[in-house]
């Protein structure tokens, strides 16, 4: 029996070893393989690119642009003159235009009205260097550019002259106002004048307290008529308008007694104000010894 077992196996055909061969290798194959041979194979990574250093860029050194200066900023200001149109005679006015007014076209100011003396003209305060100290202020960065107006008293001694006061509120500060950039409200306003102009400026700025922030008296000549008002006008100046005050006079000033009595009721109604009793008299020389501090006290009140 065994010998007939083996012939049967030696003689299987060539055929059929090769199926078994067949069979036999996919078996090991199949054992072999991984659970998720199922699954598609991964792709390959590209090979790592190599890096290439790349050099900084160079630093560039920094630029600041600096505006090139305005040549008006070291200028003076100008001084113009004109006249306002009343219902009688032109009032004559002289206007100083701060540094770089015309540069700046968009840019309002702060105006100052200051009044001259009897037998004098417009160009006072000019003569006594109100300009030249506003240039000094404004230059120095001490002071915002600001507008000054110095009207014309011309007809003290006439019929005319009694209503100058009328004519300012009117006609010259609504006229200003309208032609040059102004800021045009109480706290941007001050007003201001010398013996004469000092007398219009006390009347004006205890009735008109609306319309000024700053009253500068300089060596007043209070006219006769308001002299009697004084006590009156000031207990009656609600607290809210009293303005910024500066009164001042010499001690050889024929007007010294009775500014004297101004301050002291001043001082007991309690409205704030300074007070300068100077050596001098009444004359150009005693103002231009003070204009510097008049033109500082004014800009010192521009908000």
């Amino acid at each position: 029996m065994r010998g007939m077992y083996n012939r049967q196996v030696e003689t299987l055909p060539a055929t059929s070893l090769l199926l078994l061969l067949t069979l036999s290798l996919l078996s090991g194959l199949w054992a072999c393989s991984p659970s998720n041979a199922g699954t598609l194979p991964a792709t390959s990574l590209p090979p790592t690119a190599t890096k290439t250093r790349v050099p900084p860029l160079p630093t560039l050194p920094s630029i600041t642009l600096t505006p090139t200066p305005l040549t008006c900023l070291s200028q003076p200001g100008e001084l113009q003159n004109g006249e306002v149109p009343t219902e009688v005679r032109p009032t004559a006015f002289i206007v100083y235009l701060p540094p770089c007014y015309d540069q700046f076209p968009e840019q309002r100011y702060p105006v100052l009205y200051l009044l001259n003396g009897q037998t004098y003209t417009a160009d006072q305060w000019v003569r006594l260097g109100a300009p030249a100290a506003a240039d000094k202020l404004i230059h120095s960065g001490q002071s915002v550019p600001f507008i000054m107006v110095f009207p014309e008293d011309r007809y003290w001694n006439l019929d005319l002259g009694t209503r100058f006061g009328q004519y300012l509120l009117n006609d010259v500060i609504p006229y200003i106002d309208g032609h040059f950039r102004t800021l045009a409200d109480r706290s941007h306003r001050a007003l201001g004048g010398l013996s004469r102009g000092g007398g219009w400026a006390f009347q004006l700025g205890m009735t008109r307290p609306d319309l000024f922030g700053s009253l500068g008296l300089h060596s007043p000549a209070i006219f006769a008529e308001n002299r009697s008002m004084l006590e009156r006008w000031v207990r009656g100046m609600p607290p809210e308008l009293w303005p910024r005050l500066y009164l001042d006079v010499g001690d050889n000033d024929r007007e010294r007694l009775f500014n004297t009595s101004v301050e002291e009721v001043f001082t007991k109604y309690g409205l704030p104000h300074e007070w300068h009793l100077n050596t001098g008299a009444h004359d150009e020389a005693y103002w231009s010894a003070h204009v510097d501090e008049y033109i500082q006290w004014y800009a010192e009140g521009w908000p």
